[in-house]
């Protein structure tokens, strides 16, 4: 089957609660975007463009030559700074976008490709992402007893359960599936509970990013905090599979910037 065509469009802002301008932030002689950019490029993606609303962000990217594409600055998410790019753009409503996000400097290519090969092959997707087993040292003990950030107790860690053909069936903060062999204490056994952390990375049907800007939060994207509980609640199907590759932390405050710093260095 030939390689699909598709868009990777990586929404930036400056503006950073925990660590304000990290996009910019550099590591090993290049700005943390440079690094996500030419991931996404190395994807085999037929076009891959910066969305921003910010100036410095905008100059950065074209000094490594990148196409830039300058948003609107009221847009409270990522997703909504994609769809307008996707529209300045004039992608067509068949086409197929990959949102990656610009803190994710260590991202692997293949992962970028496998999301929109898996939207490409499964028709009845209106999204596609993915998601990663959680270890056996990361299932914790007891609610309340949790052991690694990332893990099944870690609010943090969305999980994600799916149906038998892959799609999802509801994502949350909580741990879920929840096993009848949790007790209130004592270990729960690795053999007994199958859970997936979701990554957040989404390929989308274009025509279907156009309506899920329209739609209004739904209760239970509010209740979660989860912005993809609003295409199930509106009927999309999410397709979900298992990364073919693990994928890093990203980004989100110092010490993460400090750790893939180390990481870069020590692979350099």
């Amino acid at each position: 089957m030939a390689a699909p065509k598709f868009t990777v469009i990586i929404p930036a802002r400056y503006n950073s609660t925990r660590l304000p301008g990290k996009v910019l932030a550099d590591i090993g002689g290049k700005p943390m975007l440079q690094h996500t950019y030419q991931r996404a490029a190395a994807s085999g993606a037929q076009r891959v463009v910066v969305a921003t609303d910010d100036a410095r962000i905008k100059e950065a990217a074209e000094g490594f030559a990148a196409e830039v594409c300058m948003t609107d600055s009221a847009h409270g998410s990522g997703t909504e700074r994609v769809q307008e790019a996707a529209t300045l753009l004039q992608l067509q409503d068949s086409d197929m976008v990959v949102n990656v996000q610009a803190d994710e400097p260590l991202l692997p290519p293949a992962a970028i490709a496998q999301v929109a090969a898996n939207l490409a092959a499964n028709t009845e997707a209106g999204i596609a992402t993915l998601c990663e087993p959680i270890l056996a040292d990361e299932l914790g003990e007891a609610p309340g007893e949790a052991k690694a950030s990332g893990g099944l107790h870690d609010p943090d860690a969305v999980k994600v359960v799916m149906d038998e053909a892959g799609y999802a069936l509801y994502f949350s903060r909580a741990p879920i599936p929840w096993s009848a062999n949790y007790q209130q204490k004592g270990s729960v056994p690795a053999a007994s509970c199958e859970c997936f952390r979701h990554i957040g990375i989404y390929a989308y049907r274009l025509a279907v990013l156009n309506s899920f800007v329209s739609w209004q939060p739904a209760a239970l994207e509010m209740q979660e905090r989860l912005e993809q509980l609003r295409a199930l609640a509106n009927g999309v199907r999410i397709h979900v599979a298992v990364s073919s590759s693990r994928i890093p932390a990203g980004v989100d405050n110092p010490q993460d910037l400090e750790a893939v710093r180390s990481i870069m260095e020590a692979t350099a």
